[in-house]
């Protein structure tokens, strides 16, 4: 990923469910899932593996794809 890219991302928790975000830092966020300190719903569900990720040139976009995406 590329500076200044923004990201959706995917990730599979431990018990199964799925968890979709944002970031323009995908590797610190992944680990700040990993390390319990990311999004509440992923805190007790680790660990969390990546499943799918897309750049985008705007957080506006990455958002928008994040909505579509849910």
């Amino acid at each position: 990923m590329e500076k200044g890219e923004h990201c959706l991302y995917v990730l599979e928790c431990s018990d199964g469910t799925y968890y979709t975000g944002y970031t323009n830092h995908l590797n610190r966020r992944i680990q700040m899932h990993q390390e319990g300190k990311g999004a509440k719903y992923t805190r007790g569900r680790t660990p969390v593996s990546l499943q799918y990720y897309e750049t985008f040139s705007t957080k506006r976009e990455a958002m928008q794809a994040e909505y579509r995406f849910k």
